[in-house]
């Protein structure tokens, strides 16, 4: 395993899970969910998103992958993250300065994500503290090179995951979603919140 990875195991209560869910959904109401682009080709993510925080992820054929300070399609400044999220990275990320950015992520059915690593911050020795809630996911993490062997987990409603240190630019990703494995949303399915430090 690559050093830096950390995983926090049934970290958050169902009580803790809840709250967040409330949190997450004045997020949504706020910045609603969309579907990204990818740069090169014009194709869907399979998965939707949204953004909290000073600093907001999005994708699409004109600008590639990048941050900015508002929601592509309502144009509205992204929501403050909510403080429970601030007080996890608090917790288990070991970085004085806050995050600036919280992507969530929502994976419906069929839903998935390529292996990738998160470079398009300035903070790159920052970490990245990564909340599962919901269904569960099998995850993987690699090496520095995308062929390098790889180490699945099961990710469970609850979970949180740290990639610091050499795991920082560790490609990683999510093969699939077991649909029905947790009944925390109504709408079934998996939301991951994904912090980061962006800016220097």
């Amino acid at each position: 395993m690559i050093d830096g990875f950390k995983f926090f195991e049934g970290f958050l209560s169902a009580q803790a899970q809840g709250d967040l869910i409330k949190a997450l959904r004045v997020i949504i109401d706020a910045a609603p969910l969309f579907r990204p682009l990818m740069p090169r080709s014009g194709r869907p993510f399979s998965v939707k998103m949204t953004n909290a925080g000073s600093k907001g992820w999005v994708s699409d054929k004109s600008g590639g992958y990048r941050y900015q300070s508002h929601h592509p399609e309502t144009g509205s400044p992204w929501p403050a993250i909510p403080s429970s999220l601030l007080e996890i990275w608090g917790e288990v990320s070991n970085w004085a300065q806050e995050p600036e950015a919280c992507l969530v992520n929502y994976y419906g059915p069929g839903a998935r994500m390529g292996a990738h690593v998160d470079r398009d911050e300035e903070a790159k020795e920052a970490p990245v503290v990564s909340v599962s809630l919901g269904d569960e996911a099998v995850f993987y993490v690699g090496g520095l090179k995308r062929g390098d062997p790889k180490t699945r987990f099961r990710l469970k409603s609850g979970d949180v995951v740290v990639l610091s240190g050499a795991a920082r630019q560790a490609y990683h990703g999510i093969d699939r979603i077991l649909a029905g494995s947790s009944d925390l949303l109504d709408e079934g399915g998996r939301f991951n919140l994904t912090l980061r430090r962006v800016s220097l």
